[in-house]
């Protein structure tokens, strides 16, 4: 009904833009798509009202809900773990404010166990989760009768896993879950990507050219303010490496002009070096400045989250554990040390600062050497000309569509109505040639 999600977006003092309007009819018109919009104006909720919205439509009587939650109808697939979390908190509150008897839940490599066996017995409304783990939930002999309630699936990000083999994985799941449910709707979520037409072909499969998929861009461009580091002196800046602590003092000059700063590297070893560097530089910020990526303990990076959120710490030095979609408003500014080896990684880490319509993205670089002022400096160029490189999907990955066949065999299920000997897992494997890039169609 979107009467409720009207008033509730009222109630948070938001208009919805038109890109977002535009994504919540084509839903009720049974379509599938993408999004293409810029980070911060509000892409989760131009996917999530759809489906919101049709079980209001469908419920329209509040004294006649269920009490008890009800069974899986989304499923959200997520690329990263601390982007699970993020997202799993936006799609909880208006569900919450709604007092809709949903439940959303993650399922990712931080799960506990005991969460995934109440899960192994029944799915929440909504599923937050990686295509490796979806991965493995085809494994289960019964996961096809638990998903026949799934009405919809996002891809969240996926012009980060459009041209990897997480990517074609993504795909080779998305083919298995339309096998299963013909009307089954996907909408994917882009931010920074040049070849869009073709990541949606790639996204929509064998049923591209079926005529119920639709592109839908904002048309909105982000603001972005982005300055380069020089050093003093160009005599004994070095002409190679890639730790830049050469502008270690400057850094931390930038740092103390704001109150809450992301710090991206490249790689987890230069992160650890950074951290240290920092913290020996100046340690009264030892409990201001923290570590993110992905071999950190989980606890310790939701804590280092939770105090993003409310901004609460001055610094994180992080790599690419924090590069998609993670909603920390009160981050100010973004320094890059480095070059980002990318148009469209810089944009989205740039993103991480000014997280809300109409904010500024300032990201700062620093160069590790000489030449990565000219790297930093044609970066600048492309984004004020509005060009981003493609992702190619991959040709047909042969490693990747025997993992999924083991996979599916070991699910046990044939596809048919009854299941039948674990033998006949899969009847038949068929190469799509209406998808762009090569990817499968397995049936």
């Amino acid at each position: 009904m979107k009467d409720r999600w009207s008033g509730w977006f009222k109630q948070r003092r938001w208009k919805p833009f038109p890109f977002q309007e535009e994504t919540w009819a084509a839903y009720r018109a049974g379509k599938s798509g993408l999004v293409h919009a810029p980070t911060g104006l509000g892409k989760t909720y131009a996917v999530w009202a759809g489906p919101v919205m049709e079980w209001l439509n469908e419920n329209p009587d509040e004294d006649q809900w269920p009490k008890r939650s009800e069974p899986i109808r989304v499923l959200w697939l997520t690329p990263l773990r601390a982007l699970a979390n993020d997202t799993g908190e936006s799609l909880r509150a208006p569900v919450s404010d709604l007092k809709i008897p949903w439940t959303v839940e993650l399922r990712t490599g931080d799960t506990s166990s005991s969460v995934r066996q109440r899960q192994r017995d029944r799915f929440p409304t909504t599923l937050i989760t990686t295509p490796e783990s979806l991965s493995l939930l085809f494994t289960h002999a019964d996961t096809r009768e638990k998903f026949a309630t799934l009405r919809c699936v996002i891809v969240d990000e996926w012009h980060e896993l459009l041209g990897s083999k997480r990517g074609v994985q993504t795909e080779l799941c998305l083919a298995r879950l339309r096998h299963w449910l013909p009307g089954l709707r996907v909408w994917g979520l882009s931010a920074t990507l040049g070849n869009l037409d073709q990541a949606m072909r790639v996204l929509m499969g064998a049923r591209n050219g079926d005529g119920n998929s639709r592109l839908i861009s904002s048309g909105i461009k982000r603001k972005f303010a982005l300055k380069t580091m020089l050093p003093s002196s160009m005599d004994r800046f070095p002409w190679s490496g890639h730790i830049g602590l050469g502008l270690l003092s400057a850094v931390i000059r930038q740092i103390d002009r704001k109150k809450t700063t992301l710090l991206f590297t490249n790689t987890r070893s230069q992160t650890e070096i950074w951290y240290q560097a920092l913290l020996s530089a100046k340690p009264e910020w030892a409990d201001q400045v923290a570590l993110h990526h992905g071999s950190v303990d989980r606890e310790a990076r939701e804590e280092v989250e939770a105090r993003l959120r409310v901004g609460t710490i001055k610094c994180v030095v992080c790599t690419a554990s924090l590069d998609l979609g993670v909603d920390f408003s009160p981050v100010e500014q973004v320094i890059q040390v480095g070059g980002p080896k990318g148009i469209a990684r810089m944009l989205q880490r740039a993103g991480r600062s000014g997280h809300q319509p109409g904010g500024v993205s300032r990201i700062f670089c620093v160069p590790a050497h000489a030449l990565e002022m000219v790297e930093f400096a044609a970066v600048r160029d492309a984004i004020e000309l509005g060009e981003l490189e493609a992702r190619e999907p991959l040709n047909a990955p042969l490693d990747v569509l025997v993992q999924h066949v083991v996979t599916l065999a070991l699910g046990g299920d044939s596809g048919r109505t009854t299941r039948g000997p674990r033998s006949a897992a899969v009847t038949r494997i068929k190469i799509s040639p209406t998808m762009t890039g090569g990817g499968f169609w397995i049936s």
